[in-house]
Parts: structure tokens; C-alpha cells; sequence
């Protein structure tokens, strides 16, 4: 059993003054590994209050102290790997294929924003003025629990790399690996007070952050239900506010596609972090006359994704991280049926031969209509959505046809049709034939799926705010 009874506050662990307990379970198996003493209000404003007192001095840093501050951080995650993804594995149970991607990103993240603030002019001369990008002071980071560590690393390197301290609050569901990364974190030696790190209910930590006057910023990747009031929240007192939120992605067949490739990148994508993932393309948008042999080389295509658990190396889809989670993702496999739609693959319950743990079936649609709840809804697990299109002008409509825009796929061989297709999808990322991640490319979405930007040049900027002096 691993309890985990302390937060991380001006440099060190203490105990929260929260009294409250969540429980931790592992998803592969449904058994309770542990607890986590959660912290309240009055732990939220302890961190605040610590990270105000680093601001000024840390603020007056040097863009190289920082710089090496990025790297002593990249130094001591890279040095636990195994570590997180042992509590990855165990908490979240992401196979492997996954786990691999996300801890190295999390540990390359420093490095990269090393690059970016080596590159990075602080001031500037616009006409007769000098423009300063000044750290825009104490920043929140509300994180969820489909990718804890990734979106912890994330946000604080660029919040070090502005000068800016911050308090963190991820998901109490991720206490494990929390706990294994502040660990790493606080080996780094930064000074006190520059990153804090709060369990604790969205609720309750989460809503005191939000809208507590001595927070500047708040950055949060999450649902959009949750990022709607966080921006009512901070409203009041006019906080900057980055918000990555739900997706609902589409997965673009185009009519001269190689289908040998394009399958298994549309599933990849499609079932990426086991469809625990706002970026997914969940809704494969396929050419009337090709839709018979894609429909058939799909299905003879998700036999080779194998269910399993952390532990098995050919599994490509873990279980989902809740019992909640599960028959959240249980519910709309049966209101799909309901609505019409026809079961390509999957289905209800768990896959063959697993008996125990919250294991999906990877779930395909065919015969879906865009109107649907099952294409318009982010149901967060692996089910997919096989919606036919006449040709390019009613694919594109398709696409844009929903109240997100994150991230679309577009999947064919000419290159120059595909560059005049994307900028024509209103989201924030376009990936065409399952081209792998840019790490310095801006991330966020249009409409429902967020404000703002994160990672790069886009992300530090959300950290920093102009100051014009006029001579």
C-alpha cells in the first residue's frame, strides 16, 4: 500500500492541513494500492502565499540561471525514468508503447524550453519604445490524470522559463505519480517557493486557485465543462487564463490514400493513450467509394490491437483509469447502438480474457451521421466513428462541423493538396500521415477546445506580458 500524507509547499514536504483521504487503485486490476491526504483551501492559499514571497527574487533571475535551472530539472527526471513509469504503469496502467513517449517527453521538456529561452529576446525596440516581456507573476496549473506527468513538466518549465513562479495542482487521482515526480523535482535544488505542488479536489484546491487574487495566471488542460467555470472563476480578477480542453478529432481518409499506411495511422490515432486523449481522432471521415474496403482492412486491422496491461509488451491499449471512466465509456458504446449507428467491432464489456481490471473493447462504428451524440461528444476511451463523405468539400465540412478543434489527421500521398486541405480545418493542430510530435509547434485548440497556447516560443509568451517604455 503506498499512503501519500504530504504536499509540497516553500521547498519542502509538510503535511496538509486537509484532513480528507482519496483512495488509489490500480486500473489494471481494480485493487486499492494506496491513499492520498488531500489538501484544502487553506493549503492552497499556504502555496500561494509561497510562491508570491519567491516571485520578486526569482523574477530577477537571468535568463541563464534559468536556463540552468531547466537543465538540473531535465538531469534529475531523466535520472528516474524507470521510476516514473513504474508509477505510470501502476496507477494509470498505459502500456508500454505509450509510457515509452510519455516519460521521455516529460524529462525532454526542459531541454526543450532550454533551447527555446537561449533563442529568446526579452526586450525589444518597437519604433522609439523599448518593449520588455516581463514575467507575468503567480501562475496556476490545474493538470489532469491522462498524462500527469507530461502535463506537470509541461507547464512548469515554461513557467521557470519565464521567471514566473507557480503552484501546481494535479489530479488526486495521480497522487502516486505526483509524489514520484515532486521527488525528482525537489532534488534539482530551485529556491523555494518557485513551484509548489497541492493534492487536492478541482473543487476545493482547484476552485481556490482559480479564483484566489494573488494568482496572475491560470493554465489548465482539461474538460471543457471544467475549463468553463474555471474562466467564470477568474473572471473576477482578470487572470490570464490558457485552457487546452476536450477534442473531438477528425481522421481524414482522403481519396488517393495508401491504404496499407493510412490504417494503421488512423487507428493509432485514433486509440492513442488508449483513447484516454483529447487529442484522438475519433471520428474517421472516409470517401463514399472507398468505404467498403476501409471499413474492411479497419477491421481486420484492430485485431492487431492488442488490450493488456503495463506489463504485457504487445499491448497498445491499456484499461481505462477509473471504474467511472469505464462505465462512462460503457454508456456511450450502448447509446451508439441505440442511436443506429452499426457495431463494426468491440462492443459491451470487457475484451476475451480479461476477467478483472477496466478493460475496454476497442470499439469501431460504422454508418454513423455527424449529428449523432456518439460523433459529437467526447467520450474519452477507445471508440471510433466511421463517417462517409462524397468529396473534399463535405469532408472539410464535416470536420469543422463541432463545437471543438484540437487536433485533425489528414491521411494521403499528395502533399501539396493536403497543405491547402489543412489550412482550411479550424483547429489548432493539424498532423498529416501520422507525422510525429513538434515539441517547439504551439498546442491548443479553436472554439470549445480551449484558449491559448502551450509549448514554445507560444507557450512562454503566455507567461510573460509586455511592457512598453517610450523615450
Amino acid at each position: 500500500m503506498r499512503d501519500i500524507d504530504t504536499i509540497y509547499i516553500d521547498g519542502q514536504f509538510v503535511t496538509p492541513k486537509g484532513t480528507g483521504t482519496a483512495d488509489l487503485y490500480n486500473p489494471s486490476t481494480e485493487e486499492r494500492i494506496g491513499t492520498v491526504r488531500l489538501g484544502g483551501v487553506e493549503d492552497a492559499r499556504d502555496a500561494v502565499a509561497a510562491a508570491k514571497r519567491a516571485f520578486p527574487a526569482f523574477s530577477r533571475t537571468t535568463k541563464g540561471e534559468r536556463i540552468d535551472m531547466l537543465k538540473r530539472l531535465n538531469a534529475v527526471v531523466a535520472a528516474r525514468v524507470s521510476d516514473l513509469t513504474e508509477a505510470m504503469s501502476l496507477e494509470y496502467g498505459a502500456p508500454q508503447t505509450f509510457t515509452r513517449f510519455a516519460i521521455s517527453h516529460a524529462a525532454s521538456s526542459f531541454l526543450t524550453m532550454a533551447s527555446v529561452l537561449e533563442e529568446y529576446e526579452f526586450e525589444r525596440r518597437m519604433g522609439r519604445a523599448r518593449v520588455v516581456m516581463q514575467p507575468i507573476g503567480v501562475a496556476a496549473a490545474i493538470t489532469p490524470w491522462n498524462s500527469n506527468i507530461g502535463f506537470i513538466t509541461s507547464k512548469l518549465t515554461t513557467a521557470i522559463a519565464a521567471g514566473s513562479t507557480i503552484v501546481i495542482k494535479p489530479s488526486e487521482m495521480s497522487a502516486v505519480q505526483t509524489q514520484a515526480l515532486t521527488e525528482c523535482l525537489h532534488e534539482a535544488g530551485l529556491p523555494k517557493g518557485v513551484f509548489n505542488i497541492v493534492n487536492g479536489l478541482g473543487n476545493v484546491v482547484g476552485a481556490e486557485l482559480s479564483r484566489h487574487p494573488d494568482i496572475a495566471k491560470v493554465t489548465f488542460t482539461g474538460s471543457t465543462a471544467v475549463g468553463r467555470e474555471i474562466l467564470r472563476s477568474a473572471a473576477d480578477t482578470f487572470k490570464r487564463v490558457t485552457l487546452e480542453l476536450g477534442g473531438k478529432g477528425p481522421n481524414i481518409i482522403l481519396d488517393d490514400a495508401d491504404l496499407e499506411v493510412a490504417i494503421p495511422a488512423v487507428l493509432r490515432m485514433g486509440f492513442i493513450n488508449s483513447g484516454q486523449a483529447c487529442i484522438a481522432g475519433t471520428r474517421i471521415l472516409v470517401p463514399n467509394h472507398r468505404l467498403d474496403e476501409v471499413v474492411t482492412r479497419l477491421k481486420r486491422e484492430i485485431e492487431t490491437f492488442k488490450v493488456g496491461a503495463p506489463d504485457d509488451p504487445d499491448a497498445m491499449i491499456g484499461p481505462m483509469v477509473s471504474r467511472k471512466q469505464y462505465d462512462r465509456v460503457q454508456s456511450y458504446i450502448e447509446l451508439g447502438m441505440q442511436e443506429g449507428a452499426s457495431l463494426l467491432t468491440g462492443g459491451l464489456g470487457r475484451p476475451a480474457g480479461l476477467d478483472r481490471g477496466w478493460f475496454t473493447k476497442p470499439t469501431i462504428f460504422t454508418n454513423v451521421d455527424n449529428q449523432m451524440r456518439i460523433a459529437r461528444e467526447e467520450i474519452f476511451g477507445p471508440v471510433l466513428s466511421v463517417i462517409a463523405y462524397r468529396d473534399e468539400d463535405e469532408a472539410v465540412s464535416i470536420a469543422n462541423d463541432t463545437p471543438y478543434g484540437l487536433q485533425a489527421y489528414l491521411h494521403g500521398t499528395d502533399a501539396t493538396r493536403m497543405q491547402a486541405l489543412a489550412d482550411r480545418l479550424d483547429c489548432g493542430r493539424v498532423v498529416v500521415n501520422g507525422a510525429p510530435h513538434e515539441p517547439l509547434a504551439p498546442f491548443g485548440g479553436f472554439k470549445q477546445s480551449g484558449i491559448g497556447r502551450e509549448y514554445g516560443v507560444f507557450g512562454l509568451e503566455a507567461f510573460l506580458e509586455p511592457k512598453a517604455v517610450i523615450l
